[in-house]
């Protein structure tokens, strides 16, 4: 019982480090762009999981979840033709780089197997789960995957994600008082953090 105390204390103290960043974050004039970029980026080329991001400010203003959701979607797959247009016209002076930066190199080659077994279900998967989403975006691009599946793909994929996510940390927040259910906002937050874990497995 005295670990199981401990325990508690330390996810109480996480989930309010993890609040007041995330209302901190929200109150700032330009936090709506700077989702939309790193959504945008993570998309391409940058790591960071935009997870991490919204979860926190829907978390500081809940009556916002939709339109957070459509931002981070909206600007993801953005993000995801741009991927596809680096991986078809600029893989030698961009897209090589980056796979090398990140050694990422088989992860493409295991990418062009799943897209020969069936391309938009592979860009669905990806769109959706912890998968590095930008090794599919270039590769769709690399290896001249059709292009209308691949979008509708990243639209459906990304918006079930964002959406649904953002949709229960809403209700999440709205039922649940951290003070009172500490071990479920922390498994709630352990979900967000296994994105950029997974995301670090998984390259």
């Amino acid at each position: 019982m005295q670990y199981l105390g401990i325990l508690q204390n330390m996810i109480k103290k996480w989930i309010h480090q993890f609040r007041t960043w995330g209302a901190s974050l929200a109150r700032h004039r330009h936090a709506e762009l700077f989702l939309f970029l790193v959504s945008f980026a993570e998309s391409s080329f940058f790591p960071l999981p935009p997870d991490v991001i919204l979860v926190p400010m829907v978390l500081a203003n809940r009556k916002k979840w939709f339109r957070l959701a459509l931002i981070t979607t909206v600007a993801s797959v953005m993000g995801a033709v741009l991927g596809y247009v680096i991986g078809m016209t600029l893989f030698d002076v961009v897209a090589e780089p980056l796979i090398q930066f990140y050694h990422l190199e088989a992860s493409v080659q295991a990418v062009e197997v799943y897209f020969e077994k069936g391309s938009f279900l592979a860009m669905l998967l990806a769109a959706f789960t912890p998968i590095p989403f930008k090794i599919f975006t270039i590769a769709g691009g690399l290896f001249r995957v059709a292009f209308l599946p691949f979008v509708i793909a990243s639209v459906i994929g990304r918006g079930a994600r964002f959406f649904l996510e953002a949709y229960l940390v809403n209700k999440a927040g709205h039922h649940v008082q951290p003070h009172k259910h500490p071990l479920w906002y922390g498994i709630l937050g352990l979900l967000v953090v296994a994105a950029g874990v997974a995301y670090i497995l998984l390259r």
